[in-house]
């Protein structure tokens, strides 16, 4: 049952600005702004004017100015949450704000819940949950690709993807229980080779939107990128120049840093999530130990690896340091090999690094930190090393939890429905499968849903959106 109240809240950000906006939805959003706004033309009521419209007056309590506001009207369903909508925009006084909003409360409205708005207009079906968490990303995007994959989730991009996978399962499931209506008949209607073909295709594009999680998380959160090297080679001096900021304390002791430095800068439009991480090296010291420890496990997370190495060293050392780490990436993690302190380098040394065999997920590049030098470039390799052409691409990128979450229950659904298939198992238990695939894409767009998986997902929103 959708709540019929009129619902109120100040949807522009808290504190003073130039203006402000009070959004109200619902039957008696128009009748509630007529009792405290008066147009400048007398006589002037909004409940008689068109949609689409824009008003001038002011906004009175009693015989006292609050105001001079501008009033929008959109009336259902014709508006974003599919029920009549009033905006009032005035002075971005914090005063102004609180006092138009008491006399909102005063006469009729009540004040909103985080999300609501948004959550009307999904229960109202101006827009499925999908879209709807999307409008939360779009509000917190950070980054231009992050932004990106929003608008297009917003847009219906993943919506469009799911119902016709939905459709192409429904269709399949359709055909098996129509056997099993005709089981006595023994009529086949569902051709088994024709039912596997369809299968594979719709495992192989369930496998791709979970496999496209990693890449949707990146762009959301910060692309995790693991600075990793042994002590003193320059790793603390490079992220501060990544930053612009003396973030992590640079000297020439060894040992430093003991634990992960964690920051986030965005480049070019994309956000990276840099950890600066302990030293690498044989030590008995147990804090530093814990820390080194620590760096193996954010070599894990990352989906780009800075190894840094000092070109003072001789080749064998270095050698040896690279080849560790190779040993612990796997083939999705993008490995840099940086050679630090190219002011001061040993030739050999960089005539040997540059004859070393990469692989086509590794890069090598010589910079010098402390002086900037070639840092653009590596930010370039950064950027080229996790394919982000695909976000400006038609495909599907998944960056929700949720939707992972229920993706891979449903990858798991029809990859039971194949091995039935394989094993000839009968129609009944294929149906159950391909039911349950059916359910979880249903609970991705809030085909299939309750009040407390719709309570979790609006409570993060903001108040007035």
């Amino acid at each position: 049952m959708i709540d019929q109240t009129t619902i109120c809240a100040i949807s522009t950000s808290p504190g003073v600005g130039a203006i402000a906006v009070i959004r109200l939805s619902g039957t008696e959003a128009i009748p509630v702004t007529d009792k405290i706004f008066k147009s400048s033309k007398s006589g002037k009521k909004l409940a008689d004017q068109p949609a689409n419209t824009i008003h001038f007056g002011k906004i009175q309590s009693d015989n006292d100015v609050i105001d001079e506001v501008i009033v929008a009207i959109f009336k259902a369903p014709h508006s974003f949450t599919g029920e009549d909508i009033v905006e009032i925009s005035c002075h971005g006084s914090v005063f102004i704000q609180q006092k138009i909003l008491e006399l909102l409360l005063k006469n009729g409205a009540r004040l909103a819940l985080p999300g609501e708005f948004t959550q009307r207009a999904f229960l109202n079906g101006k827009m499925d949950l999908s879209q709807a968490e999307a409008v939360a990303d779009v509000i917190a995007s950070s980054n231009a690709a992050a932004h990106k994959l929003a608008m297009n989730q917003m847009r219906g991009g993943f919506s469009r993807e799911i119902n016709e996978l939905r459709d192409q399962l429904l269709h399949f499931t359709a055909t098996v229980e129509l056997e099993l209506d005709f089981a006595e008949e023994e009529v086949e209607f569902a051709n088994r080779t024709q039912l596997r073909q369809l299968t594979e295709k719709i495992e192989k594009l369930l496998s791709r939107l979970v496999n496209s999680f990693q890449l949707g998380n990146a762009i959301k959160n910060g692309i995790p990128v693991a600075i990793v090297g042994e002590t003193n080679v320059g790793k603390s001096t490079l992220l501060n120049a990544l930053l612009n900021e003396e973030k992590a304390i640079v000297s020439d002791i060894h040992g430093t840093t003991r634990d992960v430095i964690e920051d986030v800068v965005n480049i070019h439009g994309t956000a990276f999530r840099f950890f600066d991480t302990a030293g690498i090296r044989d030590t008995s010291d147990l804090i530093e130990t814990l820390g080194i420890e620590r760096t193996y496990s954010k070599l894990e997370q990352a989906a780009i690896v800075l190894l840094v190495t000092d070109l003072q060293n001789p080749y064998p050392v270095v050698a040896e340091r690279i080849n560790d780490i190779r040993k612990r990436l796997n083939h999705e993690q993008q490995l840099i090999i940086v050679g630090n302190k190219l002011d001061s380098a040993i030739h050999d040394t960089m005539v040997q690094m540059e004859a070393i065999d990469l692989n086509d997920n590794e890069k090598l590049i010589f910079i010098a930190a402390r002086q900037r030098k070639n840092l653009n470039q590596l930010v370039d390799l950064m950027l080229s090393a996790v394919n982000l052409n695909i976000a400006d691409s038609q495909d599907v990128i998944v960056s929700n939890v949720r939707h992972f979450e229920i993706l891979r229950n449903a990858h798991h659904a029809i990859l039971r429905v194949l091995e039935g298939i394989d094993s000839d198992i009968t129609n009944d238990f294929l149906a159950q499968d391909i039911r349950e695939c059916l359910h979880y894409l249903g609970e991705i767009t809030g085909e299939i849903t309750n009040h407390e998986i719709l309570g979790h997902i609006f409570k993060n929103f903001c108040i007035g959106k």
